[in-house]
């Protein structure tokens, strides 16, 4: 017998690293000529751990002014990461974002889960480049929400919102963590690593043609 598919009620979309590239390197390397070091103070300073208390809802004034004070020769450093935030940004990533027009054309039914401080998705959410956030009916930020992927609670918010089973939901994201949790309460999900493999995702559950 033919493999059934799936019959999705929403597609559910992480925003960073999916759908708009952001990595902090694209920032720090042009404040710290060498690699290594830019590589230390990313690991060591303003690491990924502290970035994610950020998305959380962390104050970045707040954040930025204790880091600073524990770290007072990286002090420059470290409020560059608050007041030139955007140039950690690279833009949307156009592929996923045909994909996602492509799925709207079809009154696919969006949504997007994002880890991400309100303080600076009200930057991109407000920017003309980024107009096909309007696509979705709901974005669950993760600083707005004091609620952070790969918890359980988030995932367990959205469901409660939506009012969906999760075997009705197809998550991407772009992170392991992220897909392990949606996984194992339910979701559909898909890794993403590009757009062609989402693409080619997408046509096998004939979410588009």
């Amino acid at each position: 017998m033919p493999e059934t598919v799936p019959q999705f009620e929403l597609v559910l979309f992480d925003l960073g690293g999916v759908l708009i590239d952001w990595d902090p390197r694209r920032l720090y390397r042009k404040i710290i000529a060498d690699e290594a070091a830019m590589e230390q103070f990313l690991t060591t300073v303003c690491t990924p751990a502290w970035n994610l208390e950020l998305d959380r809802g962390r104050s970045f004034a707040l954040a930025v002014e204790e880091l600073a004070t524990a770290h007072p020769e990286q002090r420059p450093l470290i409020e560059a990461y608050r007041h030139r935030w955007l140039e950690m940004i690279g833009g949307p990533i156009g592929g996923t974002v045909t994909l996602l027009e492509e799925l709207a054309a079809r009154q696919t039914p969006l949504r997007a889960l994002t880890n991400w401080s309100a303080e600076t998705f009200a930057l991109v959410h407000d920017d003309p480049d980024y107009g096909f956030l309007g696509r979705f009916a709901h974005i669950y930020v993760s600083g707005a929400l004091g609620m952070i992927k790969p918890n359980d609670d988030i995932f367990e918010h959205v469901l409660e919102d939506t009012g969906l089973a999760p075997a009705s939901i197809l998550f991407i994201d772009d992170s392991a963590a992220n897909i392990r949790t949606a996984e194992r309460l339910g979701f559909v999900a898909h890794r993403f690593a590009n757009p062609a493999g989402l693409e080619r995702h997408l046509r096998d559950l004939q979410l588009i043609g």
